[in-house]
């Protein structure tokens, strides 16, 4: 009864150790070198996750809360030149106002130049569809900035977990061949150290891939309201008739 008292007592013990083993704080301070190393990588992606997960978050709610207003105000009002004056009072990062004013700057500068070599070479309209395209990729191109991180961080993140993961496995073998037994106290600690590694991989992974698929969810919507105001934009300074008056037509 004695003997089963003290062999319980001793597994009990054994097993807390074990455990004890396998916690996050002591994996931090068993860490060799490749253990740093992946840590810190994966510390660093997911610094450089949360960062552009929040900046693209901001930026798209900023969009969504101004776009509508900047665009309906443009062709509500009566004044071309006005008009122009609002977009000219938008903020730098308020991308529907810059096309405008790409759109009107070529048309003002085409009028500028007429009689020119440049005129003789492109009429208004293709001037004016030249300087829209060039905004439009250009207004893209911003609402993409990130997401090559998102990307890059979710597809990578895991391998790099992974790597923690065959590491802590193979310390785990040394222990074994370097003991000559295979009990819980012996390959707790390196086993520990491949679980969490895996999970922090996952962790880091699962969130960046998530972020990216919906915030090109949502510049995929933007690039096509991008294009309609562009076209609208075209219209209105090739031909002169705003988006009211041409829709009255119809």
């Amino acid at each position: 009864m004695l003997q089963e008292t003290t062999t319980a007592a001793t597994a009990g013990g054994s097993n807390a150790q074990a455990l004890q083993q396998m916690s996050f704080a002591h994996l931090l301070q068993n860490f060799d070198f490749v253990g740093w190393v992946v840590f810190i990588t994966l510390a660093i992606m997911s610094v450089l996750s949360i960062y552009w997960i929040v900046v693209n978050f901001v930026k798209n709610l900023r969009l969504r809360a101004s776009s509508d207003r900047v665009v309906s105000t443009f062709w509500e009002t009566p004044n071309a030149q006005d008009a122009i004056r609002f977009m000219e009072e938008q903020g730098r990062f308020e991308p529907f106002s810059k096309i405008a004013l790409d759109a009107a700057q070529a048309a003002a500068h085409h009028q500028r130049h007429e009689g020119s070599r440049l005129v003789e070479s492109l009429n208004r309209s293709e001037f004016v569809d030249r300087a829209l395209r060039q905004g439009v990729t250009r207004e893209s191109s911003k609402l993409e900035a990130g997401l090559t991180v998102l990307a890059t961080v979710g597809s990578t993140a895991p391998f790099v977990g992974l790597l923690g993961t065959v590491w802590g496995i193979y310390h785990a073998l040394i222990r074994i061949s370097a003991t000559g037994q295979a009990s819980i106290d012996a390959v707790a600690g390196p086993v520990g150290e491949a679980l969490i590694m895996t999970a922090i991989g996952l962790f880091v992974a699962i969130p960046a891939v998530l972020a990216y698929n919906f915030f090109t969810r949502l510049n995929r919507v933007t690039n096509n309201k991008f294009d309609t105001f562009a076209h609208d934009l075209h219209d209105f300074f090739a031909t002169g008739s705003r988006v009211g008056e041409v829709a009255a037509k119809r």
